[in-house]
C-alpha cells in the first residue's frame, strides 16, 4: 500500500477540450494518465487528486471521467479545483457516483481522511494573481473555514502528522497567501502539495521549505502525468 498525489488531470472524455495551449507535453495526455496509473498504482494504494479533475460543467458531463478514474487502480480522494464546475454537495456527488456504479472515489471537503498515521486534509484555497483584483472576502473566508475544519478533524482524531492538499499554490514567486500559510503553521502541517500551475507559470513555482513546511508542486504536466509517490 502506498500514497500518491497528482493534480490537474483535466480529463475530457465527454467534453473534448484541447490542452495544447500549455505545450506539447499535453499531447495524448489522457492516454498518458491512464497508462501511468495502470502501471504505477495498485488497488490498495491511495491517490489524492488536488483539483481540476474534469472539464465537465456538470456531473452528467463529468461521469465518463469518473468512470475512467474508477476503472484504474487505487482509491481516489479528490479536492476541488477552480475548473471543477461539476462540483455539487458531497452527498449528491457520492449518490450520483453510486447510482452509476462508480466506486473508489471520495472527496476531501470540510473533512479529512487518514493514511496510516497521516491525516490527509485540504481545500481549493485561493490564488491572488497580480492581474486580478483583491480576493473576494466572502469566498476567501469560506476557504479558510473549510481548511481549518479539515485540520480540526485531523487533530480531534489524534493525528499529529498532517499533509495538506490545496489546489492553488500558497507560495508562488514573491506571493505568499499569509492567511493559509498561518493555518498550515497553526496546525503544524508537515507537507503541502499544490497544483494549478501550467506551462511558463511553473517557472515561479516554489518547492522547498517555507516556515517549516515542505511545499511540492504536483500539476500533472509538471510530473509528466505520473503520480508523485508521497509515502511508500
Amino acid at each position: 500500500m502506498a500514497l500518491y498525489a497528482i493534480s490537474d488531470l483535466h480529463l475530457s472524455e465527454a467534453v473534448p477540450k484541447p490542452m495544447d495551449i500549455f505545450g506539447g507535453v499535453w499531447e495524448n495526455y489522457s492516454e498518458k494518465i491512464e497508462n501511468n496509473l495502470k502501471n504505477m498504482l495498485n488497488e490498495d494504494d491511495v491517490l489524492v487528486i488536488a483539483g481540476d479533475v474534469s472539464w465537465g460543467i456538470n456531473l452528467a458531463e463529468a461521469l465518463p471521467d469518473f468512470k475512467l478514474l474508477s476503472s484504474l487502480p487505487s482509491k481516489k480522494l479528490i479536492v476541488k479545483g477552480n475548473h471543477d464546475l461539476w462540483w455539487e454537495t458531497v452527498t449528491k456527488m457520492k449518490r450520483v457516483l453510486k447510482e452509476n456504479g462508480i466506486h473508489g472515489i471520495d472527496f476531501i471537503y470540510n473533512n479529512c481522511f487518514f493514511y496510516e498515521d497521516v491525516a490527509l486534509c485540504g481545500t481549493r484555497g485561493w490564488f491572488y494573481e497580480e492581474d486580478q483584483k483583491a480576493p473576494d472576502a466572502k469566498i476567501f473566508k469560506r476557504e479558510l473555514i473549510r481548511l481549518e475544519a479539515s485540520f480540526m478533524e485531523a487533530k480531534s482524531a489524534g493525528k499529529n502528522r498532517i499533509f495538506a492538499f490545496i489546489h492553488y499554490p500558497p507560495v508562488y514567486g514573491s506571493y505568499r497567501c499569509d492567511e493559509i500559510i498561518s493555518l498550515l503553521c497553526k496546525y503544524s502541517v508537515e507537507k503541502c502539495f499544490y497544483g494549478h500551475l501550467h506551462s511558463e507559470s511553473q517557472r515561479q513555482a516554489f518547492e522547498g521549505i517555507h516556515r517549516g513546511i515542505e511545499f511540492r508542486l504536483i500539476s500533472a504536466d509538471y510530473l509528466n502525468f505520473k503520480p508523485m509517490l508521497v509515502i511508500s
